[in-house]
C-alpha cells in the first residue's frame, strides 16, 4: 500500500493508497530500518469517522497509552521536600492569599519543574 507523508508547517498531509487521512490522525510514526520493510503506526482520532477499506498485509497492534502514574511517582520521589517549599515561598507571584494558596503554588511550580521549566534552581551536584 502507498503512503505518502507531506510537511506542511507544524501538521502534515497523510496519504494512504491515495486517499487523505489526515483528519481522521491523532498521530503517526514512520521507522525505516535500512533493509527491512518501512512500518507506519497511525492512532485514529476518538472523533475519527473513518470507514475506510484496508485490502493487504499489516503488522497490527493494539494497545492502550502509557500510565502516567508511574512517571509521575518517580519524578515526585526525586523532589527534595525543603527545595520545594523554599522555591514556592520565594515565588510571590504564586501566592495570592486566597484559600489554599500554598498548594496551588506547589502544584503549580511542580508543573513548571516537570516541564523542564527549572528557573534558576540548583541542582544537588550544583549546577
Amino acid at each position: 500500500m502507498s503512503v505518502r507523508v507531506t510537511g506542511r508547517g507544524h501538521a502534515a498531509v497523510v496519504e494512504i493508497g491515495g486517499h487523505d487521512v489526515s483528519r481522521e490522525l491523532a498521530a503517526y510514526s514512520l521507522a525505516h530500518r535500512a533493509g527491512d520493510v518501512p512500518r507506519m503506526v497511525i492512532e485514529l482520532s476518538p472523533k475519527s469517522t473513518a470507514t475506510g477499506v484496508f485490502e493487504g498485509l499489516a503488522h497490527v497492534v493494539i494497545g492502550d497509552p502509557p500510565d502516567p502514574g508511574p512517571a509521575a511517582a518517580a519524578f515526585l520521589t526525586a523532589i527534595s521536600p525543603a527545595e520545594l517549599e523554599k522555591a514556592v515561598l520565594a515565588r510571590h507571584d504564586l501566592m495570592d492569599g486566597s484559600p489554599h494558596e500554598l498548594t496551588r503554588a506547589m502544584l503549580a511550580l511542580l508543573r513548571q519543574w516537570a516541564l523542564g521549566q527549572w528557573d534558576g534552581l540548583e541542582t544537588e551536584d550544583g549546577e
